[in-house]
C-alpha cells in the first residue's frame, strides 16, 4: 500500500509542481549555468547505493572546493540556491527517485556512503529496512536543526514504528514547517 501511495502521490506532485519545477530549473541555469541538477551517491533500502537528485544550489564542481556537510552559510551556495534550499525547493527532483522505487515519500532521509561507519551494525541494519525518504520524523519535528545523535534516534523509531498513519502525520507535519505554519 506504501509503494502504491508513493507512486501516486509523487505522480501528482510532479505534476502539480512541474511550473515550480521548471521555474527552479530556468533560474539556476539563468545564475549559474547547466547542469541544473546534481546527482549524489546515496544509501537506500537494504544498503544498495543509489543516485539521488536535487536541484544544484552551490556553484559548479562545489565537492571539489569545500567538504561533503554544509553549513548554511557556505559561501559555495548560489543566491537562488539559497533561496531553493529555504523553501526545501531543492529536494523536488527526489520525486522521481520515488517514482523509481529508490526512495519514500517518507522515511530516514539517505545517507552518503562515507556516513556507514557513524552506525553500529545493528543500528544501520534498522536503518536500511526501511525505504529512505524525501522527509522523515527528524525533519519533521527537527528540520535541519537536529544533532546527528537526535536524527539517528529519530531515524530508528520511525524504522521501528513506521505505519501508513505516521506516514500521514510526517507530511502534514512537513507541510507545515516548509510553509511556515507551525511545526506538530
Amino acid at each position: 500500500m506504501k509503494r502504491l501511495l508513493d507512486v501516486l502521490l509523487s505522480s501528482v506532485a510532479l505534476l502539480l509542481l512541474s511550473p515550480v519545477l521548471l521555474g527552479a530549473a530556468l533560474a539556476i541555469a539563468l545564475e549559474s549555468g547547466f547542469p541544473v541538477l546534481f546527482r549524489q551517491t546515496r544509501v537506500g533500502l537494504q544498503g544498495r547505493e543509489f543516485g539521488m537528485y536535487k536541484f544544484r544550489s552551490m556553484v559548479k564542481d562545489a565537492a571539489s572546493i569545500g567538504p561533503w556537510h554544509t553549513a548554511s552559510d557556505d559561501p559555495r551556495i548560489t543566491r537562488v540556491g539559497r533561496f531553493l534550499r529555504r523553501t526545501s525547493i531543492d529536494e523536488l527532483p527526489q520525486l522521481v527517485n520515488v517514482l523509481k522505487g529508490d526512495m519514500s515519500l517518507v522515511g530516514p532521509r539517505p545517507d552518503v556512503p562515507a556516513q556507514r561507519g557513524l552506525y553500529s551494525d545493528a543500528d544501520w541494519a534498522q536503518r536500511c529496512s526501511v525505504r529512505p525518504g524525501i522527509t522523515g520524523l527528524a525533519q519533521a519535528q527537527l528540520r535541519s536543526e537536529a544533532t546527528p545523535a537526535q536524527r539517528l534516534a529519530l531515524d530508528l523509531r520511525y524504522a521501528a514504528e513506521h505505519s501508513l498513519w505516521l506516514d500521514a502525520r510526517i507530511i502534514g507535519w512537513t507541510l507545515g514547517r516548509v510553509t511556515g505554519k507551525g511545526s506538530n
